[in-house]
């Protein structure tokens, strides 16, 4: 069984990414803060190049052949800075290396789980990255398919089933949910049943909470970085219970101290139990064949619900 704990303590130079895009990476950060202060690393943080809709109306994440002011890391990756941009589109990855003071990385989703495992890990050791860890913020990374709040599983489902392929070529990988609940897809419940089907199969990999020093770090980044579920994990961890409104009052999120949690999964266990939707999407080779492959079960995307909004439907 892969132990998180050990694995965290051990990393010089650990690569923290958001799966999900947009303020992922806030939820990304909680991890890699923890690790600078705690264990003395350098860790580099990182996300997708996907933004939310009320940042970039285009549908889809963004090419790499689309994004400026960014260095070439490998094919899908690229290191960021404050002023990267795509059509005047930044990123959050980019206000976070403002934050920051040093560069993240930014991950382009469109070529598939297989390509995306080999660009990671070819900027993996450009960087001199000793751990990738994949963090989703809310706990949708592990659906099954037929939640009703599930809004958005493709990128982190093809993020996801990126990190077991990774593992599987002989990486140091986890998988993690940073903020159970917080984004108002899957209740926590919901979530919760996903980790113990997890566990079930031998995956759960350790269980960390956010302490005040991380907090802090974290609340000073939500004031640069648009994010509103990482934001909501903040609020666990000060305390605050009820029901939140989230995306413009579209969605609700049920606060709790399980919101201040980053649960840590075995990547390739999550994808052989509760990730249902990683497996389906392990064997397409591109982004548009993963959507479609989520289509034939009956689960509608992110992406398809920003083509029918671009397209005025």
């Amino acid at each position: 069984m892969i132990d998180a704990e050990a694995l965290l303590a051990a990393a010089r130079r650990p690569l923290v990414i958001g799966m999900g895009g947009g303020g992922d990476v806030v939820g990304a950060l909680a991890t890699a803060e923890a690790c600078r202060l705690y264990h003395g690393a350098e860790p580099v943080l990182g996300g997708v190049t996907w933004e939310r809709r009320v940042i970039d109306p285009r549908p889809g994440p963004r090419p790499i052949e689309q994004i400026e002011g960014a260095e070439r890391l490998s094919d899908c990756v690229v290191a960021a800075g404050p002023d990267t941009h795509a059509d005047g589109v930044v990123f959050a990855e980019s206000h976070m290396a403002h934050y920051l003071g040093e560069r993240t990385v930014l991950v382009d989703p469109h070529p598939g789980s297989a390509a995306i495992a080999d660009g990671v890990a070819e900027a993996a050791d450009v960087l001199g990255a000793d751990l990738i860890v994949l963090l989703d913020v809310g706990g949708d990374a592990l659906a099954h398919g037929g939640e009703p709040g599930l809004a958005s599983p493709l990128c982190d489902s093809l993020m996801l089933a990126a990190a077991a392929r990774l593992q599987s070529s002989g990486r140091d990988v986890l998988a993690g949910v940073f903020g159970v609940g917080c984004d108002g897809e899957l209740t926590p419940d919901e979530v919760m049943e996903r980790v113990s089907e997890v566990a079930a199969a031998g995956g759960l990999a350790g269980v960390r909470g956010l302490t005040e020093p991380v907090a802090e770090r974290l609340e000073g980044a939500v004031k640069e970085v648009p994010t509103e579920a990482s934001a909501m994990a903040i609020r666990c961890f000060r305390g605050h219970t009820g029901v939140a409104e989230i995306r413009r009052g579209l969605r609700t999120v049920a606060l709790s101290p399980l919101g201040a949690l980053t649960i840590y999964l075995d990547p390739s266990k999550a994808v052989s139990s509760a990730a249902r939707l990683a497996n389906a999407v392990m064997d397409a080779g591109s982004m548009d064949e993963a959507n479609d492959a989520l289509n034939a079960l009956g689960v509608r995307t992110e992406l398809d619900l920003e083509r029918e909004t671009a397209a005025g439907n």
